[in-house]
């Protein structure tokens, strides 16, 4: 895993410790530092890094200030020598608060913080794809791709938006295990439906965008309850 950050503070000596520090950790790449605020905002509107260290207090914006106005934020660590700012910087969803002067312990802890939240993104994004072996080859399959998956006693068949249907040996109970969580709902013992496929349900009927009606099973009544019209 390979995180690329930059850093900015209108104090240099700041930014050295920054990148010290930073220098320890295999995982961490600087790709540049800014003294200037400007500077980085108009720098970040034409390039994307994976973590910002941020001054709070600075010349011309504030850190706050830009971490508000960019469009797809990166994860950000604050930095400021003024502890009532905090309040500011969690409030953006900051990934940590550091208090100068760094030391070394404290910003261990924050980069700690930072691979954390890179594995749970990574296992959300491997959520995204499934993996399964079909005709004597391994599949890799976007889950947004399907509309819904058929039991067919130790298979089942998975049903696409945009090719055939891909049979594979797995039951119903491992397959709901590897699918993201909340966007695939079992209504049936024989079927799966991925949630954005619905149309509508009435009736103990799953209406599909693709026209398909599929039964909603006795044990499976409080999806009933649960699902909500768009």
């Amino acid at each position: 895993m390979e995180i690329k950050f930059i850093a900015i503070d209108n104090e240099p000596p700041a930014l050295d410790v920054i990148t010290t520090h930073a220098r320890q950790f295999k995982a961490l790449k600087l790709v540049q530092t800014f003294d200037d605020a400007i500077a980085a905002a108009a720098w970040l509107r034409h390039a994307k890094v994976d973590l910002i260290f941020m001054d709070i207090q600075m010349p011309d914006i504030s850190g706050v200030e830009l971490a508000r106005s960019l469009h797809d934020a990166p994860m950000i660590i604050f930095t400021t020598a003024y502890k009532q700012y905090a309040f500011d910087g969690f409030e953006l969803n900051a990934v940590d608060y550091l208090l100068k002067p760094i030391s070394f312990e404290r910003f261990e802890k924050s980069i700690d913080k930072v691979l954390s939240q890179c594995g749970k993104q990574q296992e959300q994004s491997e959520k995204d794809f499934l993996v399964i072996h079909s005709s004597y080859q391994v599949m890799r399959i976007d889950t947004r791709r399907i509309r819904y998956i058929e039991s067919l006693k130790d298979y089942v068949r998975i049903h696409l938006t945009d090719a055939a249907p891909v049979l594979t040996l797995m039951t119903m109970k491992k397959m709901l295990e590897q699918l993201p969580a909340g966007k695939f709902s079992r209504i049936h013992r024989s079927y799966i439906v991925a949630v954005h496929e619905i149309r509508s349900v009435s009736n103990r009927l799953v209406r599909m965008n693709c026209g398909m009606q599929l039964p909603v099973g006795d044990s499976y009544s409080q999806f009933l309850k649960e699902w909500k019209q768009p």
